[in-house]
C-alpha cells in the first residue's frame, strides 16, 4: 500500500490558523523501528500530493511529508518540533493510486 504521510504546520497559517508548529518532523515507526522519517518536504511531492486530493502545501515552507509503500501491519506517526518548538500541526494519511 502506498502511501503519504503529512505533518502540516506552518501552511496551517496561510488557512487562518494561529499558534502553528513552524517546523514540524514527521518519523513513521513499525513498534519501535524507524521506518522514515521528514523534516521538510520535497518539491518532488507535489505530484503526489495533487493525485491524492491534499491541498497544496506553501512553496519552501517546512511542512513534513513522506511518501512509502507498506505492507499491511500496524504503524504509528509521531511529529514533533525541531528543537523541541510546539505549536498546531495537522497530521495527514492519504492513500496514493
Amino acid at each position: 500500500l502506498k502511501l503519504l504521510i503529512r505533518a502540516v504546520g506552518p501552511t496551517l497559517a496561510s488557512l487562518g490558523v494561529t499558534g502553528v508548529l513552524a517546523d514540524p518532523t514527521i518519523t513513521l515507526y513499525r513498534g519501535s523501528t524507524v521506518l522514515a522519517t521528514n523534516d521538510n518536504w520535497s518539491a518532488a511531492d507535489a505530484a503526489t500530493m495533487t493525485a491524492v486530493g491534499a491541498f497544496a502545501l506553501t512553496a519552501g515552507s517546512r511542512d513534513a511529508a513522506i511518501v512509502t509503500t507498506l505492507p499491511a501491519g500496524s504503524y504509528s506517526a509521531i511529529v514533533s518540533g525541531v528543537g523541541g518548538t510546539t505549536g498546531t500541526a495537522l497530521v495527514e494519511l492519504y492513500v496514493v493510486p
